[in-house]
C-alpha cells in the first residue's frame, strides 16, 4: 500500500487557528505537507512559517521577499491548486469567501473555522459542496462537537444544544458594562482565541453566528437549535435525538483537538500535547438559560439569520467594522450593538442573493456602519 501524505493549504496561517493548525503539522510531520500558506499583514510570523514549512505557494497582503522556489499567488489559486487535498480556512471576515468557493468548485476538502463566510453565503457554499463532492468539515469547537455526536447516527435530530461560556462579562452589572475597555473584553475566561473572535464572544455575537452556521452545516431549522450558558467550556455542544437520548462531546477548551479531528478525519490519533480529562478528580458542569435581553448582538444575529437573504452578510460586515473600531478605542462596548442595529435597520435586502450581490451588500454595510459610528444618521 502506497502511503499518501495529505497536502494542505492554510489560509490565515498567522492567526490563532492558523498557528494551531501548524502546531498539528509539526507534531505529525510525516502525515502532512504544507503546499500553500496565506496571511494578511503579520509578515514577521509569516516569514518564519515560510522558512519552516517551505510552501510552494504563498499569499500575503504585504510585500515580502521570497526564495526563488516559492511563488506568490492569489488565495483563490492556492485554494484550487491541483496538488492540494485540504484547505484550512482560518481567516476572519469575508476574506475567505472567494477562496472557499474556488476550493469547493475544485472538489477540495474544506476545513473551516471562519464563521462569517458560512453565515454570509451558507446556502451557496453547501450547494457547491454537494455539487462538487467537496466536504465542508467544521473546525469551530461547537460544530466539530455536533459533527462528532452525529457519527454513526441515522435518526432525526430533535435539538442541537450549542454551549456558550457567557464571556467575561456574564456577571457584570449594567453600569460596569458602560466602562468596558478592549483590554477587559479580551480577557476570555476559558478560551485563547484571536482578538476579533474574543470580542464577539464577549457580546455573544459569535453564538448567533454559530446558530446560523449550524443551520447550514447540519441542515436543521432554527427552531431546533438552542443556546445554553456553560461556563466551564468542557461540553462543547450536545445533540438530542427523537428518543430523548442526548449525546455530548467533552474535552478541555483547546482548539488543537477540533483542528486535529478535521485534519485526520475519519481517524482519531493520539497527541500527548492535548490535555485529557481526568474524571477521577471532581468536576462541576453547569448549564444556564441565556438571558437574551443582556446580549443585544446575539438577538440581532439570530434575527438576521431567520430573515435570511443578504441580512446575514450585512450583519457580519457591520460587526466587523464595529469590533475593529472598539479595539481601536474609537467607540464604546455598547456601541457595537448600536452600529449593527442601525446598519441592519436601513438595509434593503435581496432574498436569494448571488455571490456578487452578497459581496456588494458586504461593501454597502461596511460603509454604512462607518457612517453609523460617526452618527451621520
Amino acid at each position: 500500500m502506497v502511503y499518501k501524505t495529505k497536502k494542505l493549504a492554510v489560509l490565515g496561517s498567522t492567526g490563532s487557528i492558523g498557528q494551531q493548525t501548524l502546531d498539528i503539522v509539526r507534531k505529525f510531520r510525516d502525515e502532512f505537507e504544507v503546499v500553500g500558506l496565506a496571511c494578511g499583514q503579520n509578515t514577521v510570523i509569516f516569514q518564519q512559517q515560510v522558512r519552516e514549512f517551505s510552501p510552494r505557494l504563498v499569499h500575503s497582503d504585504a510585500i515580502i521577499p521570497l526564495p526563488d522556489h516559492i511563488r506568490q499567488a492569489p488565495m483563490e489559486e492556492i485554494a484550487a491548486h491541483p496538488d492540494i487535498d485540504t484547505v484550512v480556512v482560518a481567516t476572519t471576515g469575508k476574506a475567505g469567501l472567494k477562496p472557499v468557493i474556488s476550493a469547493l468548485k475544485a472538489g477540495k476538502t474544506v476545513a473551516i473555522a471562519n464563521k462569517e463566510i458560512l453565515v454570509m453565503a451558507g446556502e451557496l457554499l453547501v450547494t457547491l459542496s454537494a455539487q462538487h463532492n467537496a466536504p465542508i468539515l467544521p473546525i469551530d469547537s461547537e460544530h466539530c462537537a455536533i459533527w462528532q455526536c452525529l457519527q454513526g447516527e441515522d435518526t432525526p435530530i430533535s435539538r442541537i444544544l450549542l454551549t456558550a461560556s457567557g464571556g467575561p462579562f456574564i456577571d457584570w452589572p449594567p453600569h460596569r458594562l458602560a466602562k468596558v475597555t478592549a483590554s477587559d473584553a479580551l480577557k476570555h475566561p476559558t478560551w485563547k482565541m484571536g482578538r476579533k473572535v474574543t470580542i464577539d464572544s464577549a457580546t455573544l455575537f459569535n453564538k448567533g453566528l454559530e446558530v446560523i452556521e449550524a443551520r447550514w452545516l447540519f441542515n436543521i431549522p432554527y427552531e431546533k437549535i438552542e443556546i445554553l450558558i456553560h461556563r466551564q467550556s468542557i461540553v462543547h455542544s450536545m445533540v438530542e435525538f427523537q428518543d430523548g437520548s442526548v449525546k455530548a462531546q467533552l474535552s478541555f477548551p483547546d482548539m488543537h483537538l477540533p483542528i486535529q479531528y478535521a485534519l485526520f478525519y475519519p481517524k482519531r490519533v493520539s497527541n500527548d500535547n492535548i490535555s485529557k480529562m481526568d474524571f477521577s478528580k471532581s468536576h462541576t458542569l453547569t448549564f444556564e438559560p441565556v438571558v437574551y435581553g443582556d446580549y443585544p448582538c446575539l438577538k440581532l444575529a439570530l434575527e438576521s439569520g431567520r430573515k435570511g437573504g443578504t441580512y446575514p452578510a450585512v450583519l457580519c460586515a457591520a460587526d466587523e467594522v464595529a469590533v475593529d473600531l472598539f479595539l481601536k478605542n474609537s467607540i464604546r462596548f455598547a456601541e457595537i450593538a448600536t452600529i449593527i442595529e442601525k446598519t441592519l435597520s436601513i438595509h434593503k435586502p435581496i432574498i436569494n442573493p448571488a455571490l456578487d450581490e452578497i459581496v456588494l451588500s458586504d461593501k454597502w454595510a461596511r460603509n454604512t456602519a462607518l457612517k453609523a459610528a460617526r452618527k451621520e444618521f
